[in-house]
C-alpha cells in the first residue's frame, strides 16, 4: 500500500511538472499585442510621405504596422513599387490583405503577421512609419543598419538624437496639422554636449 501511494505522489508530481512547463512554453507561444492602436494615416499625409521618399517603381516599401495597408497600396498603385506591410494585429493584418485584393495589387504588395522588432530591413529602400516616439527610438539600431540609401519616412513623430533631412508641415484643414519627417541612411545622430 506504501508503495502504491508513493507512486501516486510521483505520478502527481510528474503531472504537475509538466503542466508547469507547458505553462512556461505557452507564454513565449502568447500573441503579442499592439503596441498603438490602428490611426489612419490620411490620404493627403500618404501622398507626401510618398513624395518625400520620391517613391519609384525601383522600390521596396516597407509599412511597419501597417494598419489597414494603406501605404503600401498607395506605393504599389501610384509609382509600381513592391510593398511589404507588417502588422502584430492579426485583425488589421486580415483587413489589409483584404484591401490588396480589392485595390489589385497582390502582384507586387505581401501583407505579414510580424512584429517589426523581429524583421528584416535590408530588403526595404523604403521604411515608412506612423508609431509613437518610443517605438521610432526602439528601432534605431536596425535602422543603423542598413544600407547607404535607404529613406525613412515617419508620419507626425520623429527619432530622437536622429537629425532628419527634411522635416515638412501639412496643412490638412482649418488650425490642423501634420508633421512628415524624412531621414536617408546612414542615420545622422545629433551631438550632445560632454559634461565637464
Amino acid at each position: 500500500m506504501k508503495g502504491r501511494k508513493q507512486i501516486f505522489i510521483k505520478l502527481i508530481f510528474s503531472t504537475g511538472l509538466i503542466l508547469l512547463s507547458s505553462l512556461v512554453c505557452a507564454q513565449d507561444r502568447l500573441p503579442k499585442k499592439p503596441d498603438v492602436h490602428f490611426v489612419p494615416t490620411p490620404p493627403e499625409i500618404v501622398e507626401v510621405m510618398l513624395r518625400l521618399a520620391d517613391v519609384n517603381k525601383n522600390d521596396v516599401v516597407y509599412d511597419l504596422g501597417c494598419g489597414d495597408g494603406r501605404i503600401v497600396i498607395a506605393a504599389a498603385k501610384k509609382a509600381g513599387a513592391k510593398g511589404y506591410g507588417v502588422d502584430i494585429d492579426p485583425e488589421m493584418v486580415k483587413k489589409s490583405q483584404e484591401n490588396v485584393e480589392k485595390e489589385g495589387v497582390r502582384h507586387l504588395v505581401l501583407i505579414e503577421e510580424r512584429d517589426i522588432f523581429e524583421i528584416d530591413l535590408r530588403g526595404a529602400t523604403v521604411i515608412m512609419l506612423y508609431l509613437l516616439p518610443e517605438l521610432n527610438r526602439r528601432l534605431i539600431p536596425q535602422l543603423d543598419r542598413l544600407k547607404p540609401g535607404v529613406r525613412i519616412v515617419s508620419h507626425e513623430f520623429d527619432m530622437e538624437g536622429i537629425i532628419p533631412d527634411v522635416e515638412a508641415t501639412v496643412y490638412r484643414y482649418a488650425e490642423n496639422e501634420s508633421k512628415v519627417y524624412l531621414w536617408t541612411t546612414p542615420l545622422r545622430k545629433r551631438m550632445t554636449a560632454k559634461k565637464p
